[in-house]
């Protein structure tokens, strides 16, 4: 460790001047240094302090520490959490100028977390904290409960993370309940049939305002809580799932902003702050290290970045502000790449074509478009596959799941080891509507978990 506790107070107090220049406006924020076995423990609890007891983590913390010290893969340099105040985790292994490159790429994030709608409409970060804890200390009580026991915890807790993401996509925007869409249905029917002047002369039918769900459900767990024939308990930890879930949803949905941002900002911030010679050499090494593009696949911090630079450029630093407050992956990559941006990062899109993987699409003036698509189609929750629920039936409580088809095809597998978790909460048989080499084929999974194509 190249410098002192003082030292990194110094430089933080002289970021956090510059911050405020620039207009960002941010939580308070919170700083620990911790080894590498803290990052090891909090980037596979995803820099929670405290969370449930599950295998899931301790599996993710042996496979990471394995290939860390084997050389396989490196450590963040940092780790943010969206709370009020915002908490920072930086390696006590960095050099100074890295400690100074991620305190400023930290405040980046602060700023994104305070004000990016979908944290602002998804997520209380007052209550981040205490809500994790207070999850982590309910699985625990349900644990040492002698009626209920590890095993039981753990099933239900597998079956939940599962299905965890197959949820409203809609962050932010409150949904009818089946009760209220039914109430609006009727009284919306009763206003039309009132009025003669719209009266058609055909009488209108109401249809079946019986149906469970009367529209499609994202919610799967959410359903199966409402719905379902669970115990108390087994719904609580259902809805811890769920809670926990919607909580990090917008980092999904936001990670080449995120990353973006924060990178802009370290950026900016330390060319204003006329850093000695030997820290600005290694300064301009550490950021072209976190924006390089990677081979084969997608630098979020890279895009973002790139992205956001030339925006400032061309309309000036307040037009990302707005951007930043706005957008998520999708609509700001939709918006915001461009054919030069494209070109410039030498953006390609490749498929397999028999055993061979070929080069489908090159950023020139139609490819950019279909590159742009793509990436637009699979980040953030575009990588889940949107799956409802589209009936249930009311005489033995079937199930009906449909997989809306935007050209890629299910896991079917993976489909059908995820359905016989869904079954275990259900506890009935549940049906998944699906296209396979474009033809619709239901995937059954029958109350004893086997499964059948039809």
């Amino acid at each position: 460790m190249n410098y002192t506790y003082k030292e990194l107070q110094y430089w933080n107090d002289k970021i956090e001047e510059i911050v405020k220049d620039f207009g960002l406006d941010y939580y308070p924020q919170e700083f620990e240094i911790i080894d590498y076995n803290d990052m090891l423990a909090y980037e596979v609890y995803l820099g929670m302090p405290a969370r449930y007891p599950h295998w899931s983590f301790g599996k993710a913390y042996d496979r990471l520490k394995t290939l860390y010290q084997y050389n396989l893969t490196g450590l963040p340099y940092e780790m943010v959490i969206n709370s009020d105040p915002c908490i920072a985790y930086l390696m006590k292994d960095n050099t100074l100028l890295l400690q100074i490159l991620t305190i400023a790429h930290v405040y980046g994030h602060n700023d994104f977390f305070k004000n990016n709608r979908l944290f602002a409409m998804g997520t209380d970060a007052k209550y981040t904290v205490e809500m994790f804890k207070n999850h982590g200390d309910r699985i625990r009580e349900y644990i040492n409960d002698p009626s209920i026991g590890y095993s039981e915890v753990e099933n239900i807790l597998d079956a939940a993370h599962a299905i965890k993401l197959q949820r409203d996509r809609s962050i932010g925007i409150k949904k009818l309940t089946n009760e209220e869409l039914k109430a609006k249905i009727i009284e919306d029917y009763k206003s039309y049939e009132n009025n003669d002047i719209l009266k058609p002369r055909e009488k209108k039918e109401i249809g079946n305002i019986d149906k469970i769900p009367l529209e499609p459900e994202e919610d799967i767990l959410g359903f199966i809580i409402k719905y379902g024939g669970l115990s108390s308990w087994q719904n609580d930890i259902l809805e811890i799932v769920r809670e926990e879930t919607k909580y990090f949803l917008p980092q999904i949905e936001t990670k080449i902003m995120n990353e973006g941002w924060a990178s802009y900002w370290h950026y900016n911030i330390l060319k204003k702050l006329d850093l000695p010679q030997n820290l600005y050499l290694e300064f301009l090494k550490r950021h072209n290290d976190v924006i390089t593009p990677l081979e084969g696949r997608i630098n979020p911090y890279y895009m973002g970045f790139k992205i956001l630079t030339e925006l400032e450029e061309k309309h000036g630093r307040k037009k990302i502000f707005e951007v930043r407050a706005m957008e998520r992956d999708e609509s700001f990559i939709r918006r915001y790449l461009t054919k030069e941006l494209c070109l410039e990062m030498n953006l390609f899109q490749y498929g397999k074509n028999d055993k061979d993987y070929i080069i489908e699409q090159v950023s020139d003036e139609d490819g950019y478009k279909e590159i742009k698509n793509t990436l637009c189609s699979s980040c953030g929750l575009g990588m889940i596959p949107y799956i409802t629920i589209s009936d249930m039936s009311q005489y033995n409580k079937t199930l009906i799941l449909e997989h809306t088809f935007d050209g890629r095809e299910l896991d079917l597998n993976y489909a059908a080891e995820t359905l016989k978790y869904i079954v275990q909460l259900w506890q009935h048989k549940v049906i998944l509507k699906t296209y396979v080499n474009d033809k619709l084929v239901d995937i059954v999974c029958d109350a004893d978990k086997q499964i059948t194509y039809v």
